[in-house]
């Protein structure tokens, strides 16, 4: 069964919405805060949130807090930047996942180019082992990628299942399932952990981990806290631990 990692960015998407520019002293709402309490209760395994360039959602300050105040393993995304690497160092989060930014994109749009770009990334992580803090690599299924990823010195992948979430026919998807499942067993043959997520939603995380082996968290954000708008957060993630350990659970919710 996969570990799950609550991403709790669209948390901070409504509160900027609107409390944009919030002073210190006010309390603006949604808390992020009070989200990763929750989802630490119903048993989440790790919050993540992406401190992006821009500052769209999440903020300084809270990934402050949340390192500061959560039992559970902080994830925190980031650009591949000696300006983030060093808010990373000060904050200390237990890992840190380097991910490609645009600030044009609405959610990151494919994975880090690692292959193209070793020198400088190995630099990168190099300051962030020195603190003791793990790297993942957010990275497209390719085997060049993953060797990439291994020599940059990170421990983790994090496999960006965006193209497997936006396939429409069943063949494409079963290529997309193929891909993913080479590119997790090579990182698991280097010795790496092997994450995924961006797209997985209630409707095909079970086929994914029924297909793509060595998966140690999935991280999935938009469509649990979508859910939680419904039925509250408790409640959506117990759905999606269900399926992530549970195939009678979903085969009943088809």
């Amino acid at each position: 069964m996969p570990e799950l990692g609550l991403n709790i960015d669209h948390v901070a998407t409504l509160r900027e919405a609107r409390y944009r520019g919030w002073k210190a002293g006010l309390a603006p709402e949604p808390s992020v805060l009070e989200a990763a309490r929750i989802a630490e209760q119903a048993g989440v395994d790790a919050i993540t949130v992406h401190l992006r360039e821009d500052r769209r959602h999440i903020q300084e300050a809270d990934v402050k807090k949340l390192s500061r105040d959560i039992l559970i393993p902080l994830n925190l995304e980031m650009a591949a930047t000696p300006t983030m690497a060093q808010h990373a160092v000060r904050i200390k989060p237990e890992e840190v996942c380097l991910v490609p930014e645009n600030r044009q994109e609405v959610t990151t749009e494919g994975g880090l180019d690692v292959a193209g770009d070793v020198k400088r990334l190995k630099l990168i992580v190099g300051k962030l082992h020195v603190a003791k803090i793990e790297v993942s690599a957010f990275i497209d299924a390719d085997l060049k990628q993953v060797d990439a990823a291994h020599r940059i010195g990170a421990q983790t992948v994090e496999l960006h299942t965006g193209a497997y979430a936006n396939v429409t026919s069943r063949a494409a998807r079963r290529k997309e399932l193929a891909r993913h499942a080479r590119a997790s067993v090579h990182a698991h043959q280097l010795g790496m952990r092997v994450n995924a997520g961006h797209g997985l939603h209630y409707c095909n995380v079970r086929e994914f981990i029924e297909d793509v082996p060595h998966l140690h968290t999935l991280n999935i954000g938009h469509s649990i806290i979508s859910r939680a708008i419904f039925v509250g957060l408790e409640q959506a993630i117990r759905e999606m631990r269900e399926l992530l350990g549970s195939h009678e659970f979903a085969q009943s919710a088809d």
